[in-house]
């Protein structure tokens, strides 16, 4: 049997983007204001603007998904996967959507190509209600291959759930878990490595037990859970929130606990979208490895009173999403445990 697939063999070291925060966490803090609210490591940075306004911010890319819109040259749905990450990042610090800019980097610029990115970017802006305030085109001969370009994005929003920036968790409080639209924008230096080396398919190719081809399944779009989680969160019945991306559900979920309280995931409350069980099968890796790799299935980790459960749970399949009651928070140190039961 071929040895197990991991990140790090890919190319990602997790590990060393770890340190690399801890190293620049003191250089970061040394530019600290008054205003800034938010600690570092945070989903988004949240600064008091004036007495009574809190923004928040952040900036993303869309990694190496971009190799497969590239590949199958589609350009269209990069763009809003990009503005639907930054929404759920600040969405999990209790912001909506005010203004996004984009960055786009390139060797030769390509009018179409372009143009259908930025088609992606504005149609995400506008069903998140947020304005695509403006941006940079920059054409670098020589830095980029013929055809690839770079793509990132800065959103700023406003801080209207406040109940998210306090993370007053409770044991006995609950998980739900928000399903993914596939991979969103995390794991592909994985998976091309596995679908394209280590299986020898194409884009153009059937993705293994699916009618729908390799880019078809792999470009599906970053969900956004701001339409999902708005009414909840307005009521106050959502408490907190973790965005599943880098690092998985353990990497992200640990992220608002705290160090009072542990997050129990029973990782079989939900299926498994069938292109998870295929990289699971093919790749050999272990859970472990897998669930801090990928979002597993579950886009956004939403924490409730259990008084609060049904009515959250029903608002968010009312929407279109589909969700599990996944878990809950128990007196521990700040961590998350697997469990399959």
């Amino acid at each position: 049997m071929s040895e197990g697939l991991t990140y790090a063999g890919a190319g990602v070291d997790l590990e060393a983007a770890r340190t690399a925060k801890s190293r620049i966490a003191e250089l970061v803090e040394g530019t600290r204001t008054e205003a800034v609210v938010s600690a570092f490591g945070s989903f988004g940075g949240r600064f008091l603007a004036t007495p009574g306004r809190e923004l928040v911010a952040s900036a993303d890319g869309v990694g190496t998904k971009l190799k497969i819109a590239f590949l199958s040259d589609r350009h269209d749905t990069v763009g809003a996967d990009l503005v639907n990450h930054c929404v759920n990042d600040i969405l999990a610090e209790g912001g909506k959507p005010l203004i996004f800019m984009d960055y786009i980097a390139c060797g030769v610029l390509e009018p179409d190509t372009v143009a259908a990115v930025v088609r992606g970017l504005s149609r995400a802006c506008r069903t998140n209600r947020c304005a695509l305030l403006g941006g940079e085109t920059s054409e670098m001969p020589d830095f980029y291959a013929a055809g690839e370009y770079d793509l990132a994005g800065f959103i700023v929003g406003e801080v209207a759930f406040p109940a998210l920036t306090r993370h007053e968790l409770e044991s006995g409080d609950r998980l739900i878990g928000l399903a993914s639209n596939g991979l969103h924008t995390n794991g592909y230096s994985f998976v091309r490595k596995l679908v394209f080396d280590r299986m020898g398919l194409s884009v153009d190719d059937p993705f293994p037990g699916s009618d729908a081809s390799v880019a078809d399944i792999l470009l599906r779009t970053h969900r956004s859970y701001l339409p999902a989680l708005q009414p909840g969160l307005e009521a106050g019945r959502v408490r907190a929130l973790a965005h599943i991306t880098g690092g998985g559900i353990p990497g992200n979920l640990s992220r608002v606990l705290g160090t009072d309280f542990d997050a129990v995931v029973r990782s079989g409350a939900w299926k498994r979208p069938h292109e998870f069980a295929v990289i699971a099968e093919v790749s050999g890796a272990s859970e472990e490895e897998l669930f801090r790799t990928f979002n597993m299935g579950v886009g956004m980790m939403a924490i409730t009173r259990e008084k609060d459960v049904e009515t959250t749970l029903d608002e968010i399949r009312g929407s279109g999403c589909e969700a599990v009651l996944c878990g809950e928070i128990v007196r521990g140190a700040g961590k998350v445990r697997l469990e399959s039961a």
